[in-house]
């Protein structure tokens, strides 16, 4: 398992932070019937149930808005991941399909409000991993979205540098068809270390049911 720590300065910001990583080695696939079957619940249990004022008000996203805030940066033009994707639920728009292993993060980000960083671990350089405070002018090519100005987010770092924010992960690390080894960072800026082991269970569970898993490690860090 990679070792993860928080900054000195992030942790003075979000003392209530409390994160969860899950590293395991998988099988990826283009597309999972069964995973998409739970998505497609999910999609319209949530568009049935959540307005967009009521997704901001759900605890990890709240919590994940109010850290954006300490920290200078506008939640509304950097949305945490886990708003955005439900957010374009409630607006009728389908989910992008990418592979088995960021579908299957999406899920788990939709159900719990956290948003979930999901690295390929042979990607990351060195073992160390710290979540830190972007700096101006850091350089950072969000998947799918070009150079990202990440000053004031939160993000994680290896020895090359950032690799994921809670708006985005880094193109250098990204998952693909040929990932063997998973790793999942659960954000917690709520303190809810309950809701925090339930979704790093439920990262683990749909790893084994849907990407051949092994069970794989689970690591709580604060």
């Amino acid at each position: 398992m990679f070792h993860l720590t928080l900054s000195p300065e992030l942790k003075s910001y979000c003392p209530e932070y409390r994160g969860a990583a899950v590293l395991a080695n998988v099988t990826n696939t283009p597309y999972s019937e069964g995973l998409w079957q739970e998505i497609d619940s999910f999609t319209q249990t949530l568009r049935a149930s959540e307005t967009a004022d009521s997704i901001k008000q759900q605890p990890a996203i709240a919590a994940t808005r109010e850290a954006y805030r300490r920290l200078g940066k506008d939640p509304s033009r950097y949305r945490p991941s886990a708003e955005a994707l439900r957010r374009r639920l409630l607006r009728g728009l389908e989910l992008y399909r990418i592979d088995t292993l960021v579908d299957l993060i999406n899920l788990v980000s939709l159900r719990t409000g956290y948003s979930i960083g999901g690295f390929d671990a042979d990607k990351i350089q060195g073992a160390d991993l710290c979540l830190g405070v972007g700096q101006p002018n850091e350089p950072f090519e969000g998947i799918g979205r070009g150079m990202l100005n990440i000053e004031g987010l939160p993000v994680f770092r290896d020895a090359a540098g950032g690799i994921g924010t809670p708006t985005s992960d880094n193109e250098r690390t990204k998952m693909g068809l040929s990932t063997r080894r998973i790793l999942a960072i659960i954000n917690g800026y709520d303190g809810n270390g309950q809701r925090l082991h339930e979704a790093a269970s439920m990262t683990q569970e749909l790893l084994e049911r849907y990407a051949e898993a092994n069970g794989g490690e689970i690591v709580f860090f604060e």
